[in-house]
């Protein structure tokens, strides 16, 4: 019901002039209206903050957006809906994507034609590898595992998918707000949820028996499908991405998180994200016309 209500209320607020024809958009390279509106997210220059954080499920969206200070009427086109406002008085924009890498990609890509340098925080849920991680935990990634195929049409193989250090570092600060326990390690991003993480489902049987055990020997720590694609693209642009991702399965014990604890890692990953866009907003204000944000910049505050 919550999901439904959410889509009925972006709709409402969907300008209709989204409705254009090809003439209109022009270009097939960046698909776009005359005033910058972007084909797939709906979304024009002033619509978003520099501040992103993103989610695949638009009813977590609602959540995250209920925790702003103030925000603005949602936008909603496909599968994206973003609301914008304010968060400790810092401008912020919630994003749910959906799901995968492509969906992410499309999301960067048009996000980055109508805001100037913009931050991503990709607040998640995933799969832990490692027997030392339990459901419930929280996991900000350092680097993702290139296992999805979407970035590799933009680079190398070898290119590494690396969070920015500076988002790391916010969402570390964040994290031991929320009181939850948490890991700093590497994410593997899969093109799939089933045969792509080595699920066995009647009818359908993985190639691959153990990637999870697998990524396991390699301190992989956790699996989801979106933070390579993102951290790929934003490096490079030169923009900043961050990942924190609650566990919602023990893949090494086959066991799924309760209800109850899914609500509250959830709600704790929201809340390290928009802690994380707070801790953000002091660290660029620390550091003025320097390019980067040092440890050594707290000596000066």
């Amino acid at each position: 019901m919550q999901i439904v209500l959410v889509f009925l209320m972006c709709r409402a607020y969907f300008p209709k002039y989204m409705k254009t024809n090809s003439k209109q958009l022009g270009s097939a390279e960046i698909m776009s209206t005359a005033e910058g509106r972007q084909y797939h997210i709906g979304l024009a220059p002033g619509e978003v903050a520099p501040f992103i954080l993103m989610c695949g499920d638009p009813a977590r969206a609602e959540k995250v957006a209920r925790l702003f200070d103030e925000a603005k009427a949602p936008i909603a086109h496909r599968e994206y809906v973003t609301v914008t406002g304010k968060y400790k008085g810092v401008p912020v924009s919630i994003m749910a994507t959906g799901m995968g890498p492509d969906n992410t990609e499309i999301a960067v890509v048009e996000l980055s034609q109508v805001v100037k340098n913009p931050t991503f925080i990709r607040i998640g849920t995933s799969g832990a590898n490692k027997e030392n991680i339990s459901n419930g935990d929280l996991v900000v990634s350092s680097g993702a595992v290139r296992l999805e195929n979407t970035s590799t049409y933009f680079v190398h193989e070898g290119f590494p998918a690396v969070a920015s250090h500076e988002a790391v570092l916010a969402l570390l600060e964040s994290v031991k707000r929320t009181g939850a326990k948490f890991h700093l390690g590497l994410t593997a991003s899969m093109p799939g949820f089933y045969g792509a993480q080595s699920r066995t489902t009647p009818f359908f049987k993985p190639r691959f028996k153990d990637l999870p055990g697998e990524l396991a020997t390699m301190n992989v720590s956790n699996n989801e499908m979106e933070g390579s694609s993102l951290f790929t693209l934003a490096a490079m642009a030169g923009f900043r991405a961050g990942m924190v991702c609650g566990i919602i399965a023990e893949r090494h014990k086959n066991r799924f998180i309760s209800p109850e604890g899914l609500a509250k890692v959830e709600m704790d990953c929201i809340k390290c994200g928009l802690g994380a866009v707070e801790v953000l907003a002091k660290m660029d204000k620390a550091r003025g016309s320097e390019p980067y944000w040092t440890p050594g910049m707290l000596l000066k505050a």
